[in-house]
């Protein structure tokens, strides 16, 4: 049985201040759900005042990005050894990292290679955009995006990372994909990609999320799925009463199916 976990990406938002605020909001309630793992990912300018807040409590603490280097002349980069200190997870190759800032399936995989040389688990991203959706181009991509990410990982860091499927078409328009259509290019392409390079053992130990326009009014069809194994939230994240909804709605899903 695969553990959900729910992980919410607050992007570019949230003072210092407000971060402060918005854990204060939600930290009691979410520590208190169970049967699901729990990861904020703040900005870089919060992680430390947050990871402060969430001492003593099971909530994780994510880096929304990072680069391959222990250190070096690179401004403006944060390396893993900062990220360590803080964090137990970093999100590698969103989209809008992909999109806005040439990442690439190359560098994806240099960061993740690296994230688990110093002890983070990534949550790699993975999906299509609408142009490619509706070419009936989504399987090819996601598989070749899936497979290049992994490329040179051994089985063992494969079965322990995270795999975040976000149609680009569904991130932040409102417009998410269904539950089954998500379910079937999880399993069938995602999962199906790391069983024909890992096997079948590999690919059901994995853990993969689902992404794009996550809200406690869906949250239940998508964790209904089976192939489906938790979130990676975006704007809802962002508000105290959606995210504690979306992971205690989580929770009770996974274990009525469990």
């Amino acid at each position: 049985m695969r553990t959900p976990i729910i992980a919410g990406n607050w992007k570019m938002h949230k003072t210092v201040a407000e971060a402060f605020a918005l854990v204060e909001e939600m930290r009691d309630d979410l520590a208190q759900i169970q049967g699901v793992e729990k990861v904020l990912c703040p900005p870089f300018t919060a992680l430390y005042y947050v990871s402060g807040l969430l001492q003593g409590t099971d909530i994780q603490l994510g880096g929304q990005n990072m680069y391959w280097e222990d250190q070096g002349a690179f401004t403006g980069e944060i390396s893993p050894l900062m990220l360590k200190e803080l964090c137990q997870y970093v999100i590698i190759g969103h989209s809008e990292r992909r999109q806005y800032f040439g990442e690439v399936d190359e560098t994806v995989n240099r960061k993740a290679k690296v994230a688990f040389q110093h002890g983070l688990t990534p949550i790699i991203c993975v999906g299509e955009n609408l142009e490619q959706n509706e070419a009936g181009l989504t399987e090819e991509w996601v598989s070749g995006q899936a497979a290049a990410a992994l490329d040179g990982l051994t089985s063992e860091q494969v079965k322990t990372l995270v795999i975040a499927y976000e149609p680009i078409w569904a991130i932040g328009t409102g417009k998410p994909a269904t539950g089954p259509g998500a379910n079937a290019i999880i399993g069938q392409v995602v999962r199906g990609t790391v069983s024909s390079l890992y096997g079948e053992q590999v690919a059901q130990a994995l853990r993969i999320q689902y992404g794009g326009s996550v809200k406690p009014e869906n949250i239940v069809e998508f964790m209904s799925q089976p192939e489906i194994d938790g979130a990676l939230v975006g704007g809802a994240s962002l508000v105290a009463d959606k995210f504690i909804a979306i992971t205690r709605y989580s929770a009770e899903t996974k274990a009525i199916q469990g």
